[in-house]
């Protein structure tokens, strides 16, 4: 038994829609599920990923409007590396993103930059043993589109504390002090810990909330067993509609989340249309006329090119 890799990860945005402009139209991911946080349904929860919104490209949002930006600190996540097929990639990404009036830094094999709330991104060419998820954009070329995520590095300053938990408990194996690599049956995704800065960190836009891994669906209970014998304080299962998640925090304090693979996006909406309209879990549909009032309506990049062209 085994992990499969990254599922998602989630961060803390103050304006669903200039996320959605940044992830969705400049960097090209498909915006695939509009809900709610279903733990506080006045907030809106977005998904961006791959065409199918594949466990292992997704990228999602808790938008509180107006939230205060952020600060990593110890125990929270800094940085995410997004895949590229090739060098010649990151050149791509680098005048896209300066077109739009975005700066960038280029660090090694990296391309450097942060989103409008001050999320640190970076494109990087992705590990060849990963399979692309892959998004379609007007704009983007194929072979330049972003592949899924790679990477992701927290602060924590006892790098070799709670090593145990990841490599006996959930199966990593570690590449150096504070570097691990999760290595599953069809992806890989690199964690490591750098140290904290002097400032302690601060939640709120722009950083991150939690990350979460891949399990079989048959395995999830086995998960929140081995989390509990190992000394976690876990959740039990939650229904988060489209997978079921448990969650615990690992020693330096970094929320980790294990998802089932299914069922996905397309439970509750046609495959061709993913993230279209706003759907809600069974027990806030009668919430509906509120959150529709409450809610700042967005708008998903994909079905207003549709409409553009059908005009």
């Amino acid at each position: 038994m085994k992990l499969d890799g990254l599922h998602h990860i989630t961060m803390i945005t103050g304006d669903a829609g200039r996320n959605v402009e940044f992830y969705a139209e400049l960097l090209g991911l498909r915006l695939v599920k509009t809900t709610v946080n279903f733990d506080a349904p006045d907030a809106y929860h977005l998904y961006f990923g791959d065409e199918t919104g594949a466990p292992g490209s997704l990228l999602t949002w808790f938008e509180f409007p107006g939230a205060a930006r952020g600060r990593a600190g110890e125990g929270m996540i800094h940085t995410i590396a997004l895949g590229v097929a090739a060098p010649a990639s990151l050149e791509f990404w680098g005048d896209r993103l300066r077109a739009a009036g975005w700066a960038t830094e280029e660090r090694e094999d990296a391309l450097r930059f942060v989103d409008y709330d001050g999320l640190a991104l970076e494109l990087v060419v992705a590990n060849p043993a990963n399979p692309p998820l892959t998004a379609e954009h007007p704009d983007i070329p194929a072979e330049h589109a972003i592949l899924g995520p790679q990477a992701a590095r927290a602060y924590g300053s006892n790098p070799a504390g709670g090593a145990g938990l990841l490599t006996l408990t959930l199966g990593f194996t570690e590449v150096a002090g504070g570097r691990y690599e999760l290595i599953g049956d069809h992806r890989r995704f690199a964690w490591s810990y750098d140290p904290p800065p002097a400032e302690p960190g601060r939640p709120g836009a722009g950083t991150v909330h939690h990350i979460a891994w891949a399990a079989r669906d048959e395995d999830h209970l086995e998960w929140q067993r081995r989390a509990r014998d190992a000394g976690a304080t876990v959740t039990d299962v939650r229904d988060r509609e489209y997978f079921r998640s448990i969650y615990f925090r690992e020693p330096r304090g970094v929320l980790f989340e294990i998802a089932t693979l299914s069922p996905g996006f397309a439970v509750d909406e046609d495959p061709e249309h993913l993230g279209e309209a706003l759907q809600l879990p069974p027990m806030h549909e009668h919430l509906r006329p509120q959150l529709e009032r409450a809610l700042r309506p967005i708008v998903n990049p994909r079905a207003a090119r549709r409409e553009s062209i059908g005009a």
